[in-house]
């Protein structure tokens, strides 16, 4: 795999969104006793039951790495080369900071420690995202179907996570597992604000160039275009509608390269909550 800027850029993000999570855990999750999402989640339930009932101590970066194996697997044959190397190096990076930064609690107040414990989380799950990478665990399994079929799928992580709580609430504290779903729904909201992949808009467009404006947009990005001839009913003037899909970090990229080919072209921008049918998604790699 050659090294390209792109990757310079992509790999200086995933170690900061390592040193963000790490930052987390070490800060908040630790000093609330929380239960974080995913796989951090699990490893720290497990952990903390091993200490708990067995007498065994298993730090969590090492059970957190163990964890992440399988999905790594899963997610390189189906996903991407490059976007699984990026997550891989983040966990890890992520299993090796929380085990070498020092515990430093800033708050005793646990309802501070579950809200921006969970938006600094969730900040740096969403730069691994932007990345073109991710935390691992559930993250890769939220990568993984909703690339194969162009939908959010953190509302359903977040039932999964729902789950965990429910356990550690049983085994341990009700308290505890209450300000953790308070943790993991700032985590959560901060990933569905942040991260735009799988946000789709709708763009109407009115030109009268309909061919210079489509071949700006294909230099652009690979999603169709569908023509309309139309008219305009208060200048009777004839216009073409051009109305096509695209992901919501792209709209900034394709307005652009529309208004160079179109300077006076009119433009609406809508969100799409659902598509059905054949639809480009740009890969990983």
């Amino acid at each position: 795999m050659k090294l390209t800027m792109k990757d310079a850029k992509a790999i200086t993000m995933v170690v900061i969104s390592a040193l963000f999570y790490s930052f987390a855990m070490k800060a908040f999750v630790d000093a609330g006793n929380l239960f974080p999402a995913g796989f951090a989640g699990i490893a720290t339930l497990i952990s903390r039951c091993l200490d708990e009932f067995a007498g065994i101590s298993v730090p969590f970066g090492v059970l957190y790495f163990l964890l992440n194996v399988g999905p790594t697997i899963l997610v390189y044959h189906y996903v991407g080369h490059r976007f699984t190397i990026y997550s891989v190096m983040q966990y890890t990076l992520t299993s090796l900071f929380t085990e070498v930064l020092p515990a430093f609690p800033l708050t005793d107040d646990l309802l501070l420690i579950a809200i921006f414990g969970g938006i600094i989380g969730g900040f740096a799950v969403s730069v691994a995202l932007m990345a073109d990478a991710s935390t691992g665990g559930m993250d890769f399994l939220a990568i993984f179907f909703s690339n194969r079929f162009n939908k959010e799928t953190w509302s359903y992580v977040m039932m999964v996570n729902a789950s965990i709580l429910v356990i550690a609430g049983v085994l341990f504290s009700w308290e505890q597992s209450l300000y953790s779903i308070i943790y993991q729904f700032c985590s959560n909201q901060m990933v569905k604000t942040l991260h735009k992949r799988y946000k789709l808009k709708s763009l109407f467009i009115v030109t009268k160039h309909p061919e210079a404006v489509s071949e700006a947009v294909f230099k652009t990005c690979r999603h169709g275009i569908t023509k309309i001839n139309a008219e305009g009913m208060y200048s009777r003037e004839e216009n073409s509608l051009l109305y096509m899909t695209a992901n919501d970090y792209q709209i900034r990229d394709i307005i652009k390269s529309i208004k160079t080919a179109d300077p006076k072209v009119f433009i609406t921008v809508m969100k799409s909550d659902e598509i059905v049918g054949n639809y480009y998604q740009v890969p990983f790699d």
